[in-house]
């Protein structure tokens, strides 16, 4: 069995790539806001006070949900057959690490991006 074969079964399935990237979405999402809370807000708290890095924060998690949208609807859109089609484990896989960078990076640039901000006024 090849890379791509053993990277598409789950427990002996086939792997649904709708499915996955649906999950790689939700969970991603619960990474995005977590992270947010905890790098994102507190370095706005620590230059502001009020509302503002509450308002930030919903702001923040608003915007990263349509560009997850995207990613799931890339793939919901494959038929049953193509569902399980191994041919596509290496662009699954990219679109995968692609998210995962993003959810995880992008609360780190935004905090870099509100200190400089902060500190510039």
């Amino acid at each position: 069995m090849g890379k791509a074969t053993e990277q598409a079964r789950t427990n002996g399935r086939v792997r649904d790539w709708r499915k996955a990237m649906s999950d790689h979405v939700a969970y991603g999402l619960l990474v995005y806001t977590a992270l947010q809370i905890f790098v994102t807000v507190k370095a706005l708290s620590e230059g502001t006070s009020g509302l503002l890095p509450y308002m930030a924060l919903i702001a923040l998690v608003a915007g990263i949900i349509p560009v997850c949208r995207w990613f799931e609807k890339r793939w919901l859109g494959l038929t049953d057959a193509q569902a399980i089609d191994i041919a596509y484990a290496a662009a699954f896989r990219r679109d995968a690490m692609g998210l995962w960078a993003l959810v995880i990076g992008l609360p780190f640039a935004l905090t870099l991006l509100f200190k400089l901000l902060l500190a510039a006024f």
